[in-house]
């Protein structure tokens, strides 16, 4: 979660957040909090602006701090 919000705070470039999501994994993560964090790697790799990867990344803070 803390490199998803220094990303959204922009102390953090896209290929830095892909990086650490991939050494993170998503094990342990229950089935939202993975498709979450799945749809976000996969908006990264979009060539949508930074406004849509915002909303989804916030969207993934939001499954991450409620789900489990």
């Amino acid at each position: 979660m803390n490199v998803i919000s220094l990303w959204l705070a922009r102390h953090v470039r896209d290929d830095e957040l892909r990086a650490r999501i991939h050494e993170v994994g998503v094990e342990g993560l229950d089935t939202d909090q993975r498709g979450a964090v799945q749809e976000l790697l996969a908006e990264l790799e979009r060539p949508n602006g930074r406004a849509e990867r915002e909303r989804v990344a916030r969207e993934t803070l939001e499954a991450l701090a409620l789900g489990g």
